[in-house]
């Protein structure tokens, strides 16, 4: 039975110690390092609420699941539409009153630009729009926890300039250039929920992983395809990137806003994460959802 507000492990007869299952939702959680930290999680005794697209990714993982010490639940959903995001949300909260941790990975390559049936563009929905929603909707049942934390897997730190009057790339995309400015976007979006919620128990941490073997899922044209399967035969597997999250999600750090490339930290007080350029973000998007 979950006993919220304790730590991970209590002590039992003679000296010996139970593990307490605590509750994570993943997005992105069917491939690459998703899927990875959500085998590592309920291997060791907790519920994972994972969120994909590809239901029978899903099922293989809650066959996994099955032989686990912990368990695991999938919720297919395309967070690409903010009403997915709402109804996760919603389905989240009315099951499980505590979570634990928040750990977002969900992303989709796109060498063409593409709207969502609401009218977005599609990394600014599901890379950004989509880490806002479940981040701020799921604060409630994060806040119940004992340590709460939300880990966004994303790229911190890099210089990318933001074009404010053209956010979602109207005028000249580019996917890796649309990922890139998507990917400030979620540093200033990290900001933000400190700036605003700081002062509550939910740490906030920007996490970049490094060359990784993800699922590199998209649409991908011939050049970029080319370029992906040469940083296939590179990259570390997701797996060498589970135990520095498993650690933030274990022991979070004590500031409300924190950034790690792996092991390493990011400093989050240069101009990258400027807190007026937050609060201008938080603005414009405030008016783009009012619309939704």
């Amino acid at each position: 039975m979950r006993s919220p507000g304790l730590g991970l492990q209590v002590s039992v007869d003679e000296g010996r110690e139970a593990w307490v299952e605590k509750t994570y939702v993943i997005t992105g959680a069917t491939d690459g390092i998703g899927a990875a930290v959500a085998r590592a999680l309920s291997s060791r005794g907790d519920h994972v609420v994972a969120i994909g697209t590809n239901a029978a990714k899903g099922e293989a993982l809650l066959r996994e699941a099955d032989n686990a010490p912990g368990s695991l639940e999938f919720v297919r959903a395309d967070l690409s539409l903010v009403s997915a995001n709402r109804s996760v949300v919603e389905r989240i909260l009315d099951a499980h009153p505590v979570v634990d941790g928040l750990v977002l990975c969900a992303r989709y390559f796109r060498s063409r630009r593409h709207e969502t049936a609401e009218g977005f563009e599609d990394n600014f929905a599901l890379f950004y729009l989509s880490r806002l929603l479940l981040g701020d909707g799921l604060r409630p049942a994060l806040e119940r926890a004992d340590r709460p934390v939300i880990v966004n897997v994303a790229g911190p730190g890099h210089d990318t300039p933001i074009p404010w009057d053209d956010l979602q790339s109207t005028r000249r995309y580019d996917g890796v250039g649309a990922m890139f400015l998507t990917g400030r976007l979620v540093d200033l979006l990290g900001v933000a929920f400190a700036d605003r919620h700081g002062d509550g128990p939910v740490r906030y941490v920007l996490f970049h992983p490094g060359t990784t073997s993800t699922g590199f899922v998209g649409q991908f044209d011939p050049a970029t395809a080319a370029f992906i399967e040469r940083q296939k035969a590179v990259a570390k597997p997701a797996t060498a990137v589970v135990p520095p999250i498993l650690r933030l999600l274990d022991d979070p750090p004590a500031d409300p806003l924190t950034a790690f490339g792996v092991d390493t930290p990011i400093s989050v007080r240069d101009g990258s994460f400027s807190s007026a350029d937050a609060a201008r973000l938080a603005a414009v998007t405030d008016e783009l959802l009012a619309g939704t």
